[in-house]
């Protein structure tokens, strides 16, 4: 701190030089909180002044030996907590097989990756393979880190591979070939706490996807093809990687005794019960999920859609009765007309701890009953 300059709402210049000591090139890598500019020989070369959201940034200098360079940091810091770093180095390629060899005598491999917003968002200058100015173009984890985990399994140690992301991403070798991911999205300043209590027993995890994590680009219509046909759990006809829903315990769960009405009449609520058991060893929670289908509806309509869910904590042991209203509304479709109708003839209720129709194995079983709407 400098007596009489606050820690917010202020502006520095950093200037120094430095004489290269070899012909080459050198990165400068330069990021901070808010505003910043670089200069080398008073040409600017960075200007993230107004617009600096995408972390870190580099700028490549080619450096003759014996040559001085001027090098000025303009700064400027509003609310918040002030940080700007400026760090020179050189970029060389890891050898991961040299990495994995240096590290084999670990017990354990915790790879921290996935993606980040600083490749991830609005009109960010991001032009790397996967990304295109802040969108993406594939759905796959960055190749570089599939071929590290490839190097770490060879070691035959077991790997851990906690993904952090803010969106669904396609990860078909590390699906079948790392025993362990957990999925821990953008978790924030205690994200490191509540990954370990996951990974060391101390928490039983109980989260489960908001989105369907799909196998490949080629699983997905084209980016401007705005038809819903084969997007989301609800039209999508493939068999995702993981499904909307899904999720993993350390304990497992049982669901039986599902009751529904066989007849129901249309325009009446319809009452579903379901009971579940907590049947592992160790406490935890369940995410009980309630979906319909309508089997032969002609036109457009959902393959599945949820309607309902409820989380509870169940000790090891414990079993629970849960029961679900089903309104008229929630049984109507939407034809292409924009009319809403509720179809009579077969429905089918689905009740368990994710989707139905699925072949990945989870931690609960999911159970189906056919009803029929009458007038």
């Amino acid at each position: 701190m400098i007596p009489g300059v606050p820690a917010t709402n202020f502006s520095a210049r950093f200037t120094s030089s430095f004489v290269a000591a070899e012909n080459g090139t050198i990165t400068l890598q330069l990021e901070a909180d808010d505003g910043y500019r670089l200069f080398i020989n008073d040409q600017q070369v960075l200007n993230a002044w107004e617009r600096n959201r995408w972390g870190a940034r580099t700028y490549t200098l080619n450096m003759r030996q014996g040559t001085s360079y001027k090098i000025t940091l303009e700064y400027w810091q509003g609310g918040g907590k002030a940080d700007v770093r400026l760090t020179p180095g050189r970029f060389r390629k890891t050898d991961f097989t040299a990495l994995a060899n240096r590290l084999k005598d670990a017990d354990v491999f915790i790879f921290a990756g996935g993606i980040s917003p600083q490749l991830e968002g609005e009109e960010m200058p991001v032009e790397v393979p996967g990304f295109k100015g802040g969108d993406r173009t594939s759905i796959l984890l960055p190749a570089v880190q599939t071929e590290l985990m490839k190097a770490l399994k060879a070691t035959g140690k077991p790997v851990v591979f906690v993904m952090m992301t803010g969106s669904a991403i396609a990860i078909p070798w590390e699906d079948q070939n790392i025993p362990a991911i957990l999925n821990a999205w953008y978790g924030g300043q205690s994200a490191g706490s509540a990954i370990a209590d996951v990974l060391f027993g101390d928490y039983n995890p109980a989260g489960r996807l908001p989105v369907t994590f799909y196998k490949s680009d080629s699983d997905l219509p084209g980016f401007l093809n705005y038809d819903m046909t084969g997007r989301t759990y609800r039209y999508f006809k493939g068999e995702a990687l993981y499904p909307f829903g899904y999720g993993l315990s350390y304990s497992t769960f049982r669901y039986d005794k599902l009751s529904v009405p066989s007849k129901v009449k249309s325009g009446k609520p319809v009452t579903v019960r379901v009971r579940v058991t907590n049947t592992g060893e160790m406490d935890g929670e369940e995410v009980a999920q309630l979906y319909v289908s309508h089997p032969g509806i002609p036109g457009k309509a959902p393959l599945r859609a949820l309607k309902g869910f409820q989380r509870m904590p169940l000790k090891s042991g414990e079993r629970r009765m849960l029961s679900f209203t089903l309104t008229p509304e929630m049984l109507s479709l939407i034809n292409e007309e924009g009319t809403t109708y509720q179809p009579q003839g077969k429905l089918n209720i689905h009740a368990g701890g994710g989707q139905p129709g699925q072949g990945r194995t989870s931690s609960s079983n999911v159970l189906t009953k056919p009803v029929n709407v009458v007038k």
